[in-house]
């Protein structure tokens, strides 16, 4: 059994590397396995070897069935697996993060947790959408309406630069059919940005759940991040698609979003984006090494693997005896 301690350590500094993977990979009716440090896909076509570690998001569509090994090189590759519905509507995702420090995770809840932070991230998180304008002081229903008018705008630009007539964003949750060729569009568009999304905030360690806009969903924070390139990288692709014609909407918006993404090198900016919004300000690279500290009072930490009870040899220290039983289980990946 591989345990937490005998994993090889990252950091964020080696994040970027994310960039160099694929953003997502979808994939229908086949077997998922495992071969060596690569996944195969198996169907009536034969057998497909893909890296796992140029995987940034798999998507798993209808059909699919995959073997414990896949999922175990997945997990230590850092991917996340999206099962996704027809169409890509709808997933669930699970995933690993890349670094094993938890500073950026911290940040993130330190911001969250404060009311006024909290706000002062989201006023961030506009001005990085559309840098153009200043929210300094607006209230967070002054964003809200702000982001609306933009979105609006952005459609409205879009239908009148590729010529794709635009009633309105109309769609039926879990019924991709139901809307016209531009909502379909922009549907299966805002699906894959939100696995690329979960791939990233997986990647950093950060918490999926504690979003700065969106609020009271496992993917808030998620759903803040797709967000950010909804307006120059979603919307027109998908406008640049349905263009093309109705059919087959979904694996040709998915197929020219994935090769947008790449050509652009988005993982690796979206990964600079979350990095300069949650940490604080003139704070270096966050979480280098591997450490494991105990929180002591006033917010101070004291090191890890030490017995700190008086019969260990007193508050200040433990006994050498003691430091090296404690020593031995914290290289087997164990730390009681």
């Amino acid at each position: 059994m591989t345990t937490v301690g005998k994993r090889p350590a990252t950091n964020p500094r080696q994040l970027t590397r994310l960039g160099d993977r694929l953003s997502f990979v979808y994939l229908e009716r086949c077997l998922v396995h495992r071969d060596a440090n690569a996944i195969t896909a198996e169907d009536a076509e034969g057998v497909r070897h893909i890296p796992s570690a140029t995987i940034g998001t798999l998507l798993l569509g209808p059909g699919t069935r995959v073997t414990h090994q896949a999922m175990a090189v997945l997990g230590e590759s850092g991917a996340v697996v999206v099962w996704v519905g027809e169409n890509g509507v709808r997933f669930y995702a699970g995933g690993r993060a890349l670094t094993r420090s938890s500073a950026l995770v911290e940040a993130q809840a330190v911001a969250w947790a404060n009311q006024r932070a909290r706000l002062d991230v989201a006023r961030a998180m506009y001005r990085l959408r559309f840098p153009d304008e200043d929210p300094a002081g607006c209230t967070r229903r002054q964003l809200l309406g702000r982001e609306g008018d933009r979105v609006k705008r952005c459609y409205a630009q879009e239908s009148a630069r590729t010529g794709v007539p635009w009633r309105g964003r109309r769609f039926t949750p879990g019924d991709f059919g139901s809307g016209d060729t531009p909502n379909q569009a922009v549907t299966a568009a805002a699906e894959c940005m939100y696995g690329v999304a979960q791939a990233v905030v997986a990647a950093l360690g950060c918490s999926p759940g504690l979003g700065f806009v969106h609020s009271g969903h496992e993917l808030s924070f998620v759903l803040d991040v797709a967000d950010f390139y909804k307006t120059d990288v979603g919307i027109p692709v998908a406008f640049d698609v349905a263009a093309e014609g109705p059919e087959d909407v979904g694996p040709r918006t998915r197929r020219a979003l994935r090769d947008r993404i790449n050509s652009t090198g988005l993982l690796d900016r979206c990964v600079r984006d979350i990095q300069a919004l949650l940490a604080p300000a003139g704070a270096g690279p966050l979480g280098d090494g591997d450490q494991v500290a105990l929180l002591a009072d006033r917010g101070a930490e004291v090191a890890a693997g030490r017995n700190y009870g008086a019969a260990a040899g007193g508050p200040d220290g433990a006994s050498a005896q003691g430091i090296g039983a404690q020593d031995a289980l914290a290289r087997d990946g164990v730390i009681w």
